[in-house]
């Protein structure tokens, strides 16, 4: 009986897997501690991955 894998995940074409970064705002608050924002892929909305059916529909764009 053969073990079934998972299937890979789909990484998402427009942000290669890095969803969100930290985004400095530059200058410090009045703690010391930097001022940053958390920016997320607008394609997967922060998660790193696509849905096999947002895929397809991205594809079917670029042709």
């Amino acid at each position: 009986m053969t073990h079934r894998t998972t299937p890979p995940p789909r990484i998402c074409p427009d942000c290669d897997g890095h969803a969100s970064a930290a985004i400095t705002l530059g200058g410090r608050d009045r703690h010391g501690h930097l001022r940053t924002i958390t920016a997320h892929c607008p394609a997967c909305h922060g998660t790193g991955t696509t849905h096999r059916r947002a895929r397809r529909n991205l594809e079917g764009a670029r042709a």
